[in-house]
């Protein structure tokens, strides 16, 4: 019985890292990961024709809902790296796509699996998806998809730390929404900058639950939790606006061995 998504299209291209996409550490941001494999998933849409105008001539933009990042390695300034990406299936109202960012050998660096739908411009609402955006991608048609792990329900504590963010013009991408990538400026920054001098990024779990538009003031909050091994901590994250929860993300880090002064 084959995998799901062996029949799905793989695109393939490569990359290399700029001084502006790393943080003071040399190291690409969580925000860079995302961008450029979201790069490489537009060019494969463009490459099949499949373009931001042709989707929104249908009335719609793709969303993400979820993300799970499991990253072996950040990948670090010069390094060239290549980015694979496939939609792997999809059924009436979801859609998943893997993502692989490898380093010069072909060694994973980051592999990322992602949950989209289809959101409707003028209501704002989630519609099924049209086979016709589809199809190009060879995309397996199933039932159901495969679940992704729903962040840690966040809880605030008289150690929650937080900050306000205000939601810039630059901010919105051409669906009309806030870029996703902004959202990991957001959550890490409210971190303490020695807390990310110390830690590598292991594992990420994101859950996208309302908008964020221009003009919001969002408040991220985080949690450094209790560690429960030597060797990993676990950060609960969460972006609201007012009352409303826009994100919520569980971080996974690896204390460094020589913390980057």
């Amino acid at each position: 019985m084959a995998a799901l998504g062996d029949q799905a299209k793989i695109f393939t291209e490569k990359h290399r890292l700029t001084y502006y996409e790393c943080d003071r550490t040399g190291r690409a941001t969580l925000t860079t990961l995302i961008n450029i494999a979201i790069l490489a998933s537009q060019d494969q849409s463009d490459a099949l024709g499949l373009t931001t105008e042709f989707v929104q001539n249908h009335g719609v933009g793709w969303v993400v809902t979820q993300y799970e990042m499991t990253i072996t390695r950040m990948p670090k300034l010069d390094e060239t790296v290549t980015l694979a990406v496939r939609g792997s299936a999809y059924n009436p109202y979801f859609a998943f796509r893997e993502f692989w960012i490898r380093d010069a050998d072909g060694q994973n660096l980051a592999y990322i699996t992602s949950i989209w739908v289809t959101m409707s411009q003028t209501t704002r609402r989630i519609v099924k998806i049209d086979p016709e955006l589809v199809a190009p991608y060879h995309s397996e048609a199933v039932k159901r998809i495969p679940r992704l792990p729903r962040p840690i329900n966040f809880e605030e504590t008289p150690t929650t730390l937080s900050k306000p963010y205000q939601v810039r013009f630059f901010d919105i991408d051409p669906n009309r929404h806030v870029n996703n990538a902004h959202y990991f400026d957001w959550l890490l920054d409210t971190l303490p900058a020695e807390f990310l001098l110390q830690h590598d990024l292991v594992q990420v779990a994101v859950r996208y639950e309302n908008e964020v538009q221009y003009g919001h003031t969002v408040t991220s909050a985080v949690n450094i939790l209790p560690a429960t091994a030597p060797d990993e901590v676990t950060t609960s994250h969460r972006i609201m606006v007012g009352d409303e929860k826009c994100c919520e993300v569980t971080v996974k880090w690896r204390p460094l061995a020589a913390p980057i002064e």
